[in-house]
């Protein structure tokens, strides 16, 4: 089953389950249009941040990192240093990872780099075209891990200097931020993500 019906009377894509924060994240966050350059450079962190964890573990943190990393500005995160890092390790209420804590920085650099020419929501988007891919999913067997798009996007990325940017990040992060609509047709939020 792709989806499931709720009590409240809509059906929903199957992933959050029951879990209020997991669902409220379904309903207003997930596959909505992002273009705003920080709030797009803090879903491409933390994306980097899920590698080999659950999305729901990060969002239970969510507000833990955005105040550990200062609101995810790029150019506070850019000039974090040694002592920085060191207390970003000691954070219970983040995942510390010293490779994904540095690989943030790394990013914020590569994001203040690349705004210098160009800005970095309309790098993102122009491979899409600018506009959502509408996808018709209905089982969750169709739904790729990565595609050709995401693997041009990561790579892309990873030569800006960015980090942790996989397809397969890459990917879940354009699930995201509404790069792709990859709520199930049978979703209420497939209609409502479509532009």
């Amino acid at each position: 089953m792709s989806t499931i019906l709720h009590s409240d009377g809509h059906m929903r894509c199957f992933w959050p389950g029951t879990d209020p924060l997991y669902v409220a994240y379904h309903d207003t966050d997930w596959g909505v249009p992002e273009h705003d350059g920080r709030a797009l450079f803090e879903k491409l962190v933390l994306d980097g941040f899920q590698a080999g964890l659950s999305w729901i573990t990060i969002l239970r943190k969510r507000e833990n990192f955005r105040r550990a990393f200062d609101g995810f500005e790029p150019q506070r995160v850019a000039r974090y240093n040694d002592r920085k890092i060191a207390s970003l390790m000691a954070d219970a209420g983040i995942v510390r990872n010293r490779a994904k804590i540095e690989g943030a920085v790394k990013s914020a650099c590569a994001y203040l780099d690349l705004a210098g020419k160009q800005d970095f929501s309309a790098f993102i988007w122009d491979f899409v075209d600018g506009k959502p891919v509408q996808n018709e999913w209905r089982d969750r067997s169709e739904i790729p891990a990565e595609t050709d798009v995401s693997r041009r996007l990561s790579k892309a990325l990873a030569g800006k200097g960015f980090k942790f940017c996989g397809p397969t990040i890459v990917y879940a992060f354009m699930q995201a931020v509404g790069m792709v609509n990859d709520h199930f047709v049978d979703c209420w939020r497939h209609a409502e993500c479509a532009p």
